[in-house]
């Protein structure tokens, strides 16, 4: 373990700057230059704003309804996040930001502690760089602070593990892992940890250091002291309010979508093998390194080195336990990719000098730059079918696929200016230099464009422009996106996207009918076409536009003739639509 005075030198002090700055230019890149993007993202944002306009924090309500898909933890960050900076555009995005930089503190400090420095700036470098990793740094959902959570339970365990006993780090990983099950359900798994260390602690390896049975027992207290944050005031407020819609909340957010969620998914639906594909591409460039990794780690591991074991063993635990059930997203499995940087980081020097590895990291940045290359000249000298379908579906101008292809050809001249400086002896560089340009280039040429499409910004201006501003307006199947984009209090009649599922169209336009009917010179109503009856004027209605490939009307009262209702509907009619399906959440 490398001494105080070498990790306070002048050179790990610069290399350490040098990650962070370049770690914050990459992720933070683009801040504050787009609104919440579809799926996710809105909705949480728009829980967040509504905590913080009214104060009502315990239970988050989407539309007047309770939200309980997910527990409110994140929504709590971000909504600080939102008090913080004064603003959604650059609040929403922060607590993925802080809790990226987080997570590449924390697998830095423990590859340093567990080796030396420079495996730590190794590790920290692979995750850094990592497609899943920043892509989901740059997005505002929950993972982010999930694999925070349970990278910073995964350090406690290990420290105590491998450099102990501490058992302060002992409580730190169990109550890491109670915040980690509190936001996402899933903070609980990082405890798998400890079936690999007890297993090769009872064959005697060297190196793991169990501690005394009377420590063991300070664990459990601490993660149920981390999950009583959110779990106790919650309960609380259930059983003394006596609210039905309160009982309904807790028995739909602990066992429906968590037990129930595992057992008998319901959407999602992919092969068992599914995360092997997640793994190999997604993880890149780190996975490059994986088939000279293998045989070295199964050296490793006949040696009896657990520092290699407990990751590795974690991670396979981790990839099994999510491909058991039908459903799967990639993210499921993003919470293994910063043990898997620590695994890897300490071969990466000998790696580094070989040709073969070196090669094929050239040839990664070679094949992407000549993809992109290749994409933008034929958006700008030709005519593709994909350009033509992009501006048919999201209504984009020829302008804005110009610039749209011009950065592409920028990223891949970027990414060939990269080879032929760096070249093979210093391959890496090329990777990450060129990766970094990527993400830099995508968050200010693409966000201004990407934004206008996959934001509702603009016809909500349209629709205020039209309606003036005090007209009062209603929504009717409504999107997330919509009503912080608004620029006004609206009127919603409940939240669901069919039938099937939430509140149905049919029942939100009748009400809002019937709410129009009250002061119809006052009110208007935003529709989306799908849930619009057949018996409103379209003449006297008005196509407010398009929204992430979904048509708007812009309805007054005088379009709604008497005993003008939405038929009921009683099983899903939208299929093949975005509109079709359970909510595509995380």
């Amino acid at each position: 373990m490398p001494s105080l005075r070498n990790l306070q030198s002048p050179g790990a002090a610069r290399d350490l700057a040098w990650l962070f700055f370049v770690a914050f230019v990459v992720i933070a890149s683009g801040l504050g230059l787009r609104d919440p993007w579809p799926t996710d993202e809105p909705r949480f944002a728009m829980l967040s704003q509504h905590m913080v306009d009214t104060g009502r924090w315990l239970f988050p309500e989407r539309g007047g309804e309770l939200y309980s898909d997910k527990p409110p933890v994140f929504m709590w960050l971000q909504a600080m996040a939102i008090q913080l900076t004064g603003g959604l555009r650059t609040g929403f995005l922060l607590p993925s930001l802080l809790a990226s930089l987080g997570s590449l503190a924390l697998v830095y400090d423990l590859g340093r502690r567990l080796w030396t420095r420079r495996v730590g700036l190794y590790a920290a470098w692979l995750l850094l760089f990592a497609l899943q990793f920043t892509f989901q740094a740059k997005r505002a959902q929950i993972d982010p602070v999930v694999v925070f959570l349970i990278t910073l339970a995964n350090y406690g365990l290990i420290r105590h593990l491998l450099r102990g006993p501490d058992w302060r780090m002992w409580c730190l990983g169990w109550f890491a892992a109670g915040l980690g099950t509190v936001t996402k359900g899933v903070g609980a798994l990082a405890l798998l940890m400890l079936l690999p260390a007890a297993i090769v602690a009872a064959l005697r390896w060297r190196g793991i250091a169990l501690g005394g049975w009377r420590g063991w027992l300070l664990g459990p207290p601490a993660f149920v002291l981390a999950t009583g944050v959110w779990l106790v005031p919650m309960l609380w407020a259930v059983a003394t309010r006596g609210d039905p819609a309160l009982h309904d909340y807790v028995r739909t957010i602990l066992f429906h979508q968590t037990v129930n969620r595992y057992s008998d998914s319901w959407d999602h639906f992919e092969p068992w093998w599914y995360y092997l594909g997640v793994m190999l591409t997604l993880w890149l460039p780190a996975a490059l390194a994986l088939p000279w990794a293998l045989p070295a780690w199964w050296r490793r591991l006949r040696r009896q080195d657990a520092r290699y074991l407990l990751p590795l063993a974690w991670t396979v635990l981790i990839v099994v336990f999510f491909s058991i059930p039908s459903g799967k997203r990639d993210v499921y499995i993003m919470p293994a990719l910063p043990m898997v940087c620590l695994a890897l980081a300490p071969l990466m020097a000998g790696l580094l000098r070989r040709r073969g590895p070196q090669r094929l990291a050239l040839a990664f940045v070679v094949t992407l730059g000549s993809l992109l290359l290749v994409a933008g000249l034929a958006v700008l000298l030709g005519d593709p079918g994909f350009e033509r379908k992009l501006m048919q579906e999201r209504g984009a101008t020829a302008g804005e696929m110009a610039r749209l292809a011009w950065m592409l050809v920028v990223v891949g001249a970027w990414a060939w200016a990269c080879v032929a400086w760096f070249r093979r002896a210093r391959a890496p560089l090329a990777v990450a230099w060129m990766l970094g340009g990527l993400w830099v280039a995508y968050s200010f040429m693409a966000y201004p464009v990407l934004d206008r499409h996959s934001s509702p910004r603009q016809l909500m201006a349209d629709v205020a422009a039209r309606i003036g501003p005090q007209a009062e307006l209603g929504l009717v199947a409504w999107r997330e996106q919509m009503v912080l984009v608004a620029g006004r209090p609206v009127q919603t009649f409940g939240f669901g996207k069919q039938a099937s599922w939430g509140r149905p169209w049919y029942q939100q336009w009748n009400d809002a009918a019937d709410w129009q009917r009250e002061q119809p010179a006052q009110r208007w109503v935003l529709s989306l076409e799908l849930a619009m009856p057949d018996c409103v004027d379209r003449d006297q209605a008005v196509l407010a536009g398009i929204a992430n490939r979904r048509r708007w009307w812009l309805v007054p009262a005088a379009a709604v003739p008497a005993g003008c209702e939405a038929p009921v509907v009683t099983r899903p009619t939208y299929a093949g639509t975005d509109d079709a399906g359970a909510d595509d959440d995380e």
